[in-house]
């Protein structure tokens, strides 16, 4: 068994659940931060595994499904159980853990929060999330500018995180965005793995939920691809320092001083 919060070689294990939200640019941004990536697709008959010993980190990304129970008790998904057990895992042993998106609606509901359909409607588009001053003390978003560029794509929220968890980052109208649980898993219901041609195929695909809120789909692409860069100026290095955090070289929230490295800033 693996000594509960020790580094476990440099493989992240990279779950996703659909296959209209693959790692993408974050997949690029962890891989250049030194980890390397074994990705399952459940959706396309991939088997998770039942631990994590063989991981550095842990990654679960975006998708169409809820996260949340359907009225008969039914999950939308056959492999969202076991996916919970993984999530409640990683916390226990202080494995390095990003979820983006329906991962971090997982991971809330995995640990006794609540995600629901949103009351506010969906929220696409670019988008600002602020970041709340107990950041200032998270190994990962300290970094992380004070009201940050995002892209946004979903229809449910989070509306109560887990007893241990820490709001990191909020906005307006869908308070929860950002939170870490325990010392080292971090969910983030925006999306920071997208590219120009992933974010059009979503909107392809949801071209009657544009019409629906009046959104122009070129006006949004447009928007989206003006603000790439920008994404990518902050989630890059943020994505560089979870990595830094899996390979052990950054401490985990709550762990005193730094291993080997110094804290990778914004370039």
């Amino acid at each position: 068994m693996t000594i509960e919060g020790a580094p476990r070689g440099n493989v992240a294990l990279v779950v996703e659940n659909d296959p209209s939200d693959p790692p993408g640019r974050l997949g690029d941004w962890l891989t250049g931060g030194g980890l390397r990536l074994e990705v399952v697709r459940p959706h396309a008959g991939d088997e998770l595994p039942a631990e994590l010993d063989a991981y550095a980190a842990l990654v679960v990304l975006g998708g169409e499904q809820d996260a949340f129970p359907d009225t008969d008790g039914e999950r939308a998904a056959p492999w969202f159980a076991r996916l919970d057990g993984l999530l409640r895992k990683a916390v226990r042993h202080r494995v390095p853990t990003l979820a983006i998106c329906l991962g971090a609606q997982l991971l809330a509901h995995a640990h006794g929060g609540t995600v629901e359909r949103s009351a506010a409607g969906p929220e696409i588009g670019v988008k600002l999330v602020a970041r709340r001053d107990v950041a200032d003390n998270d190994p990962i978003f300290a970094a992380v500018p004070f009201a940050p560029d995002v892209l946004q794509w979903h229809h449910d929220e989070i509306v109560e995180l887990p007893m241990n968890a820490t709001l990191l980052a909020a906005s307006t109208h869908y308070p929860i965005q950002a939170y870490r649980i325990g010392g080292a898993a971090w969910g983030l219901q925006f999306h920071i793995e997208c590219d120009l041609e992933m974010f059009a195929s979503w909107a392809m695909d949801g071209v009657g939920t544009l019409g629906e809120l009046g959104i122009d789909a070129v006006e949004l692409l447009e928007r989206v691809d003006a603000a790439l860069d920008d994404v990518a100026e902050v989630w890059k290095p943020f994505a560089e320092r979870f990595a830094a955090v899996a390979l052990g070289r950054v401490p985990r929230a709550g762990e005193g001083g730094l291993r080997s490295l110094p804290l990778i800033g914004p370039r």
